[in-house]
């Protein structure tokens, strides 16, 4: 039996002295979020609650709680603007008079990078406490320009500009890997995302290496004052965006295939396996981050929470509201296990790989580079993204509206 106030993620933590823990989510919603769990909990379960809460992250004391990084993204950075929409109506109103020449698209990056910012300097004591270890914060390149590979190097020198312990995230297309490795030659600590297969993760892994070397071996077009010490790499596998796209029904149907949800996560579960021992066997630099992780199966009755019992190991989970409250909720049931010693079934996976989806996904040299950008998850995401994005700038664009008096700027 575990302590009745143990939280279910220092039990996670535990179950590796480098695993990490992050909050997938700005930093700036954190505390509204715990208020309304403590609202929804029975009253008799608060106190406990709001314990295992505090020391999960503490505003007051960020270096002294579990979180070790964080995540953010164009759909999370909207949510939390409006989340305060007060504090951020008043926050664009200086911002259009103060800068009157400026288009919807320039002031909507500029309230982007400021929420970026703000939350860094929340994430900043746990970066200073470590020497620069943990404490990261994303920031994710818009996400419409993913084939733009100049643009985005420039917008992740303007991004990690903001704070010291901003770590770009770099799209996992064929143009993000030539950026991978011009931030890593450059000292930016990169987060791949938009990244599903184990094609993708090798590339990755390979272009941020190679980065790296270019500055060990002294090449001759990068500055002299390149400095890698707190340099860091993190690749992310978005777990649930790949099992869950509908091409995988689709295709597996076509096979004369049903797939059961089991099915589906036995297959996030052995790319992430897989690539984690690719990586590490290869030595490279990058370590692997789960995100995008959903609850179950029910097991014998009990609901399970597959995605991060079976991945614990020298790996990052970073988790929004919708992992931690079910976490929460669950508590004893959850038994995490060493990601080296789970046995993907071999019936399952030989069905798996049957689905032409499925296979490009899980074998080194499943895809092409060429191909990167046009995988259905890649598709689906990027689309979920840039409508976040341009929501960012619609609502900017009606703030302008009002300020101005119904003068809207046309970019």
């Amino acid at each position: 039996m575990f302590d009745a106030n143990e939280n279910p993620l220092e039990r996670l933590a535990a179950a590796h002295p480098d695993l990490e823990i992050w909050w997938d989510s700005s930093p700036l919603v954190y505390t509204k979020w715990v208020r309304a769990m403590l609202e929804a909990a029975p009253p008799a379960r608060r106190p406990v609650l709001e314990e295992q809460l505090q020391r999960f992250f503490d505003p007051d004391d960020p270096a002294g709680s579990l979180v070790r990084g964080c995540t953010t993204n164009p759909s999370l950075s909207l949510a939390a603007i409006k989340s305060d929409p007060t504090f951020w109506n008043e926050w664009l109103d200086d911002l259009i008079h103060s800068y009157p020449g400026l288009d919807d698209r320039e002031l909507a990056w500029l309230t982007y990078k400021e929420v970026v910012k703000r939350g860094a300097e929340i994430m900043l004591p746990i970066w200073e406490a470590s020497h620069g270890r943990y404490g990261w914060i994303s920031g994710q390149l818009d996400p419409r320009l993913f084939t733009e590979t100049d643009v985005m190097v420039a917008e992740a020198e303007e991004l990690s500009a903001l704070q010291p312990n901003v770590m770009i995230k770099v799209p996992g297309s064929m143009e993000g890997m030539e950026v991978l490795e011009a931030l890593a030659a450059r000292g930016i600590s990169t987060n791949t995302t938009v990244c599903f297969t184990l094609p993708q993760i090798l590339a990755s892994a390979r272009a941020t290496a190679k980065g790296v070397n270019l500055v060990q071996k002294g090449s001759y077009y990068l500055p002299e004052s390149v400095d890698q010490h707190r340099w860091r790499a993190v690749i992310t596998m978005m777990v649930g965006r790949l099992t869950e796209n509908e091409a995988l029904d689709i295709q597996a149907r076509r096979q004369g295939i049903e797939l059961s949800w089991q099915d589906k996560h036995w297959l996030g579960i052995a790319i992430f396996q897989r690539a984690y021992r690719l990586l590490k066997a290869e030595g490279y630099p990058s370590k692997m981050l789960a995100c995008s992780m959903r609850q179950g199966p029910l097991v014998a009755g009990k609901s399970r929470f597959w995605d991060l019992e079976k991945l614990a190991g020298e790996v990052v989970f970073t988790c929004p509201p919708y992992v931690l409250e079910p976490m929460f909720a669950v508590g004893d049931d959850l038994v995490f296990e060493d990601i080296e010693a789970v046995q993907v079934p071999e019936h399952v996976l030989a069905k798996l790989l049957q689905i032409p989806y499925a296979l490009q996904a899980y074998e080194p040299n499943g895809m092409w580079l060429e191909q990167f950008n046009v995988h259905p998850a890649t598709l689906d995401t990027v689309a979920s993204f840039s409508k976040a994005m341009t929501g960012l700038e619609d609502y900017v664009s009606k703030r302008a509206v009002a300020v101005r008096g119904g003068e809207r700027m046309v970019a």
